[in-house]
């Protein structure tokens, strides 16, 4: 028989369900007494202990369930441990025979499942019991169990320890998503050798980003205007057309469809990007102008952003010509890459959602970079992936104050998406694949050395694509995507990404990995 090596698997065996703990444990009154705690555990401490320890010494069989990631109230960036991890620090512990993950906003509903003999409370509800807790109360001694308090002879806090000391938990984040999900570096080395050719099809916005360079001479005598000497001017192919780019970049088929000015701008993203391999699919409109952002930039300081826009919605004929391209370019994936500069509106959405054939092969993706504009995520229904950010999030629902787990949660089920990457910024990512079964993660920022964070979500939203395409996983796709966007963010200017560089960047952590865990 082969030898277990993982000794981690010498403790899963405890995160048990609650339906599974009911019929092990047969119905109510048993011969063995069972006691049961409940909390979030997030960062187990000496309180946690004695209270587990003092919980144990009154019965036999010692239940712990903690608060699932998605129902924690408490802080907006709560949990700051994973659920699995959660459950796993508890599960090693020797007097704790069983943990539960629970779903429920309270433990009432496992409390009435399971009806343990006691139910374990820390000695600060027994001051001045929490309405809560009362019902706890109440439901424990509907069929004759017994709530209990510990001495409290001491008494820590959670959350006074996480905002004292942020610990370092990144690396501990990253194994125990691999250990659960069963995948490791190798997996994402795997995908980006995908042989097979996908192809994508991107609509959006094109921008151009230009960065004029300049040093201060002096100040006007009369006004406090710098006076600068213009040194050079650098252009890049921004908005959709970069995230393009950065899809060329992992090795597939990208065509770019686009609503443009008749200008030199236009002229100069298509030469770019049809030197890069990007087919293009340009209407010009007269009536437009292409979109551009320039920065000035003074002394190595940004002194000011121009930007040359129209957001007016785009013609019938445009939308017509998007739809038209839509429907005869054969992909695996098509994405809409959203920044409100015409392109997607109201009526425009629907229109153009509504020209993807009814394929399931397809794979539907959007990102909306609108969180200054009048936009939101939620007009892209029924997508299969979607990637906005935090600020973005709350504003799509209107939202400034619920934690992030509640804000993703609501955010997926009006989105009515199927896969959802939160961009949290060096926070990292919050991923959710399925409500119903749970899946759902929190994934640590990959970035080392922060240099410019502009475009870490383009080229996030690129190789989470490639990744979904070639692994069929959200799990590798959003790490991927994850690592991709630690690239971008050590990279001066939006310039895309290749495969090289993400792989240079997984040997890194790699190693870092060999060293930490030996």
């Amino acid at each position: 028989m082969k030898k277990k090596n993982n000794f981690l698997d010498k403790f899963n065996h405890k995160i048990i369900s609650a339906v599974q703990l009911k019929k092990l444990f047969g119905p109510f009154p048993r011969k063995k007494k069972i006691i049961m705690c409940h909390g979030n555990f997030d960062v187990v401490h000496p309180g946690h202990i004695r209270h587990l320890v003092f919980a144990k010494s009154k019965a036999d069989i010692l239940v712990v369930s903690i608060t699932a990631d998605l129902k924690i109230q408490k802080g907006i960036y709560r949990p700051h441990v994973p659920e699995r991890l959660r459950a796993f620090n508890l599960a090693a512990l020797e007097i704790v025979d069983y943990v539960i993950i629970d779903e429920n906003k309270t433990s009432i509903k496992n409390i009435s499942l399971i009806k343990p003999d006691f139910f374990a409370k820390g000695f600060e509800y027994s001051k001045k019991i929490p309405d809560e807790t009362l019902k706890e109360k109440k439901t424990i001694e509907s069929y004759g169990g017994e709530i209990i308090f510990s001495p409290g002879d001491i008494v820590y806090s959670s959350t006074k320890i996480i905002n004292n000391q942020e610990p370092d938990i990144k690396t501990e984040k990253i194994l125990s998503i691999f250990h659960e999900h069963k995948i490791n570096f190798k997996t994402i080395k795997d995908i980006l050798h995908t042989k097979k050719k996908f192809k994508v099809h991107i609509i959006g916005d094109l921008i151009i980003d230009q960065y004029t360079n300049t040093s201060i001479i002096s100040h006007q005598s009369k006004t406090p205007t710098p006076s600068v000497l213009f040194e050079n001017e650098v252009k890049y192919v921004g908005g959709a057309g970069i995230v393009a780019l950065h899809l060329k970049k992992c090795g597939m088929e990208t065509v770019f469809s686009s609503i443009t000015g008749d200008d030199k701008n236009s002229k100069f993203a298509e030469d770019f990007l049809k030197t890069n391999k990007v087919k293009v699919n340009f209407l010009r409109d007269k009536n437009r102008i292409t979109t551009e952002k320039n920065v000035v930039i003074a002394n190595d300081y940004r002194m000011i952003k121009i930007d040359k826009v129209d957001n007016t919605p785009i013609s019938l004929d445009s939308i017509n010509f998007l739809k038209e391209k839509i429907k005869s370019v054969k992909a695996d994936a098509i994405i809409f890459s959203d920044f409100r500069h015409g392109i997607f509106n109201k009526l425009s959405i629907n229109d153009l959602t509504s020209a993807i054939k009814k394929n399931k092969k397809v794979l539907k993706i959007a990102d909306s970079q609108v969180a200054s504009r009048w936009g939101n995520i939620c007009d892209f229904k029924n997508f299969d992936l979607i990637t906005p950010n935090e600020k973005e999030a709350r504003f799509s629902l209107g939202d400034q104050d619920s934690s992030i787990s509640t804000l993703t949660r609501e955010l997926y089920k009006k989105s009515n998406c199927k896969k959802l990457i939160l961009k949290l910024g060096l926070r990292g990512t919050f991923v959710v694949d399925n409500l119903k079964k749970s899946n759902t993660f929190s994934f640590p920022s990959l970035t080392g050395n922060l240099v410019d964070p502009v475009g870490a979500g383009d080229a996030l939203l690129a190789y989470s694509t490639f990744g979904l395409l070639a692994a069929k996983s959200i799990v590798p796709a959003s790490i991927l995507g994850s690592l991709a966007a630690a690239c971008q963010c050590e990279n001066d200017g939006n310039s895309p990404i290749d495969k090289e560089t993400i792989l240079k960047k997984i040997e890194i952590f790699e190693n870092n990995l060999k060293e930490r865990i030996g």
